[in-house]
């Protein structure tokens, strides 16, 4: 057979071949276990900025920092919170608590702390929510402490405050620091649950298909081997600063590499079990079949590959720093899946399949047999029904995905029980909302400004402007006529040290995640030079900076609208083109590509209207629609692939009508169990406490299981009908019949 994937075959799977590529591979697995840490060890969180350079609020803080320079770190918002209004019993432990956190037994984390048993009884009145019932103590942690530390000292006054008792007061932490210990305390032991929910998953699924338990155990044995080489090399990275090792990405990069490892294996038994029908011997018999599947491996795990490099070329760092973890994961998959499967399998060749041997005949050929040859047979004699019914379905899902919200608040994420989230909507139901997390605008110069009763007058001008803007409920200090051009009459820290910066405080109407409040804070950014020209304040001298939580939620919506449309560009254009070397027709490529773009559509509406209309979702995380677009586009290549190839394999031999219908059935049971195998294990990450992860899991296990059965096992066969050249079938047959061996007919 004139191939030329049989030297990589006989390489691989020859007797010594054979034999060569595991003992590489344990060699490999041994030296890199003792040279490198595993890559949970060097993982960070990526934060949520720009790789490639500063935001607006970035640059803002950087300003913050270096002008108005501070000692302390993240913020814990301690919130105290009664059915009724606080007594004055449960007002003096709050003070209490207040002095202990002011003393030196106070958590060493901890810089200092509001303090609030020192202020007059006036003055901690105004502290209190309007009905008396709520308080609200801030408590900063020293610089650069890790989220582990954060989680300790928060944990130590928790234990303070249950030891001296505040009655029937609730008491939650919120804030920064809050909101970054219970993200350490939710995934604590995430990575644990994941791996073996995984394996248990796809270990009962193989059971059932296989009834074999060889068959079972192996993949998921490959598919430990290389993630231990994925592991170290991952860590090695990171220990030495190679890349940036992501956390959340290696939770999901080791579902999908035990995924796709057992697709490959799937693919690779489907045809050695074939060939074991025919072949004299084990080590033929997987030659032959790896000769067969090595390009679709290839191009389908290619595939992935390329549309995981394109991550490289986001803007937003959780994308960004997808790509090396991804990339790196599918290279080493893709080595796997070309030499450890072939290799193990010829080695264990038809005890492998025990108890249900496959035993030597004639010939294999004839007319395929089950549920996937009827719908072969279905789809094919009327391709016009079907792909109507389905394009129409598909079309109507699709619809929904206008109507669908997204949400920029990382505390909807949380769990409705978590202390952080708890904290958030207590106080967003006790006080103004923009005062949880109030913009600071910096005006800045690059000379000394003049501090006279001119330039006190502009600031009250400028600090009237902003806040007689729209969505705007106060500004502050409040900026009243100068009497002197001594500057006492504004608060501490509101003139930088060095005199070049003036720091304002701004309150938004509404919460200020919520998408009114980022469009706020871009009016103002864009609005800035006018309004520093109407306070008298020459825009070539002065700048406006907006730093906070708001500004940085409304870069990070315009850094995933850049990312959204060129992800989406660049992944359909390079995966279009991948296909069209592959297949080498146009037409079939494009229909494909067409498939997969609308299974995703129909599988995002599908998806919005079970998060909305059943589970009561009122918007979801931002990240999802291209989460799914990178995962289900580039995983649905394989399929196509594997499909598309079988049918142009049967072409020489057949009509192009029975050829599509051949291939259906011959590809439709692996297809269908590898995307239940690839649907259940996503379907793992249901288990996790982020709702983003439980969306993304939910969201992906449908789309996998609508482009499994409905797109790729009936729309694309049906399709294929229409666009395959009838005429160069018949020519490819002629062609190819002394390229078919006799005994090879499927």
């Amino acid at each position: 057979m004139n191939n030329p994937w049989n030297k990589l075959a006989r390489a691989v799977s020859s007797p010594k071949g054979a034999k060569i590529v595991v003992a590489v591979w344990i060699i490999a697995i041994v030296i890199l276990s003792l040279i490198a840490p595993g890559a949970k060890q060097a993982a960070v969180s990526s934060g949520e900025g720009s790789a490639l350079g500063e935001t607006p609020s970035e640059a803002a803080q950087k300003i913050m920092d270096e002008r108005f320079p501070s000692e302390d770190g993240l913020t814990a918002l301690l919130v105290f919170h009664g059915k009724n209004a606080i007594t004055a019993e449960e007002r003096s432990k709050i003070a209490e608590i207040s002095e202990w956190l002011a003393s030196a037994g106070k958590p060493q984390q901890l810089a200092g702390a509001l303090p609030f048993h020192t202020l007059p009884k006036a003055v901690q009145d105004k502290m209190f929510s309007d009905d008396g019932s709520t308080v609200l103590l801030n408590a900063a942690f020293h610089k650069n402490l890790e989220s582990g530390q954060l989680y300790e000292g928060l944990q130590q006054i928790r234990s303070h405050v249950e030891q001296t008792g505040i009655g029937s007061l609730d008491f939650k932490i919120t804030g920064p620091a809050g909101i970054a210990a219970d993200t350490t305390s939710l995934f604590k032991n995430a990575d644990f649950v994941l791996m073996f929910a995984t394996v248990g998953l796809i270990l009962v699924i193989l059971m059932i298909i296989y009834r074999s338990p060889l068959l079972a155990v192996i993949p998921l044995v490959i598919s430990g081997m290389v993630y231990m080489v994925v592991d170290r090399i991952l860590g090695l990275a990171g220990k030495y600063g190679w890349f940036l090792v992501d956390k959340q990405a290696l939770s999901i990069m080791m579902i999908l590499l035990f995924a796709v490892l057992t697709d490959y294996c799937l693919f690779v038994l489907a045809r050695y079990r074939e060939e074991l029908k025919t072949a004299a011997g084990k080590y033929e018999a997987m030659q032959q079949a790896l000769s067969r599947v090595a390009e679709p491996i290839l191009f389908s795990g290619g595939t992935v590959l390329v549309a995981m490099l394109t991550l490289f070329t986001a803007a937003f760092k959780p994308y960004h720093h997808f790509a090396p973890v991804f990339s790196t994961a599918m290279a080493v998959i893709l080595l796997g899946g070309l030499t450890l499967i072939p290799a193990v399998f010829a080695l264990l060749g038809r005890k492998a399949f025990w108890p249900f041997v496959p035993k030597p005949l004639e010939s294999s050929a004839g007319k395929a047999k089950g549920f996937w040859a009827s719908m072969g047979g279905f789809v094919t004699g009327r391709p016009g029904l079907t792909a109507g019914i389905l394009l129409l379905a598909l079309l109507a899902s699709s619809l929904s995905v206008t109507s669908m919200k997204y949400s920029f608040n990382l505390l909807k994420s949380f769990p409705d029980n978590t202390s952080s989230r708890q904290g958030f909507e207590i106080l967003e139901s006790k006080f103004p909302p923009g005062q949880l997390a109030p913009v600071t605008i910096l005006l800045t110069s690059e000379k000394k400004l003049t501090l006279d009763a001119t330039f006190y007058d502009k600031i009250g001008a400028l600090a009237g402007r902003l806040k007689n803007e729209p969505g705007v409920n106060a500004v502050s200090p409040e900026i009243k006529p100068a009497a002197t051009e001594s500057g006492t009459q504004l608060p501490k820290n509101t003139i930088s040290a060095d005199g070049t910066a003036v720091k304002l405080q701004l309150t938004p109407d509404s919460n200020p995640y919520e998408p009114v409040s980022l469009d706020l804070i871009g009016r103002l950014r864009d609005k800035s030079p006018a309004l520093l020209e109407q306070s008298g304040l020459n825009p070539s001298e002065f700048t406006l900076h907006y730093a906070g939580q708001t500004a940085e939620q409304l870069d990070v919506r315009n850094m995933n609208k850049r990312d959204t449309i060129l992800l989406f560009t660049l992944i359909t254009l390079f995966i279009t083109v991948m296909l069209l070397i592959q297949t080498k027709s146009f037409k079939h490529a494009l229909t494909m590509i067409a498939t997969m773009l609308l299974s995703y559509t129909a599988t995002l509406g599908l998806g919005w209207m079970i998060f909305h209309f059943m589970l009561g979702y009122d918007s979801i995380s931002y990240r999802l629609p291209v989460y799914t677009f990178v995962f289900l586009i580039a995983l649905g290549v394989d399929y196509n692939i594997m499909l598309v190839s079988r049918i142009k394999e049967e072409a020489l031999s057949h009509t192009w009508k029975e050829a599509v219908s051949r291939g259906v059935a011959l590809t439709g049971g692996v297809i269908s169990s590898a995307g239940l195998i690839l649907a259940a294990t996503f379907t793992v990450l249901i288990t996790q406490p982020l709702q983003e992860l439980f969306l993304f899991g939910l969201t992906m296990s449908l789309g996998i299981l609508l482009d499994t059965f409905l797109v790729r096992g009936m729309l694309l066969p049906a399709l294929l009908i229409f666009v395959g050249d009838r005429k160069k079938s018949r020519i490819d047959r002629q062609a190819g019949a002394d390229l078919v061996s006799p005994r090879r007919q499927n």
